[in-house]
């Protein structure tokens, strides 16, 4: 099957409810029973068809009542408040896992187990990440506030570097890992700090992550 030629490469940030190193990327059930989640991403270069997506941000908030692949779950997509019409239908079709091989990405597989998903919405976002530093921020007033930074020694406090390969990861195939703080009070709510994080530069197109 032909799928429309799109691809997005940039930072990507992701911090979750489960203890540092997340489950899920070793196929084991959630530290707490529940998953809920909150990714963002930067787009440097990217296009949908002839869209042209370079500039754009999005982000998205998850909530999943038990482990990921038992579905059940709820989803809200922000999409820049920059992007025109074009641009904010590629993004949503992207992100809805549409236009993709099945499987091949994560916001393919996510679609799958998703059983409630809010209305968009077309708001700035504040986004800063380092991958290197291992450090960041999501900020959408009213819907989100999240910080990343790196873990630390429990003794020293000094930086503990993780560095994670996954080579057939369909959301990265390395990322830095990290500390997650999360408040969210919009349609998906969440409240947590000192979990897992990870920071990766992902690139994207409907063949999965390069």
């Amino acid at each position: 099957m032909a799928y429309v030629d799109w691809r997005i490469r940039g930072p990507e940030m992701t911090a979750c409810n489960c203890s540092w190193g997340c489950p899920c990327q070793f196929n084991s059930l959630p530290t707490f029973g529940d998953c809920r989640a909150v990714a963002a991403m930067r787009i440097d270069e990217g296009h949908f068809a002839d869209v042209d997506l370079s500039g754009l941000k999005w982000a998205a908030l998850f909530a999943w009542p038990e482990a990921i692949h038992f579905g059940n779950g709820e989803a809200l997509i922000v999409i820049d408040e920059r992007a025109d019409e074009a641009q904010r239908n590629a993004l949503l079709t992207i992100l809805s896992g549409q236009e993709t091989e099945p499987g091949a990405t994560i916001f393919n597989v996510f679609a799958t187990t998703l059983t409630k998903v809010h209305e968009p919405l077309f708001m700035a976002i504040d986004l800063e990440a380092d991958v290197e530093s291992r450090t960041g921020r999501i900020f959408i007033p009213g819907v989100v506030d999240t910080s990343l930074e790196p873990i630390r020694n429990p003794v020293t406090n000094e930086p503990q570097r993780v560095r994670v390969e996954l080579p057939n990861g369909f959301e990265y195939k390395k990322a830095e890992y990290a500390s997650g703080t999360v408040r969210a009070t919009g349609a998906i709510s969440h409240d947590w700090s000192g979990r897992h994080a990870h920071l990766a530069v992902i690139d994207m197109s409907p063949a999965g992550a390069a």
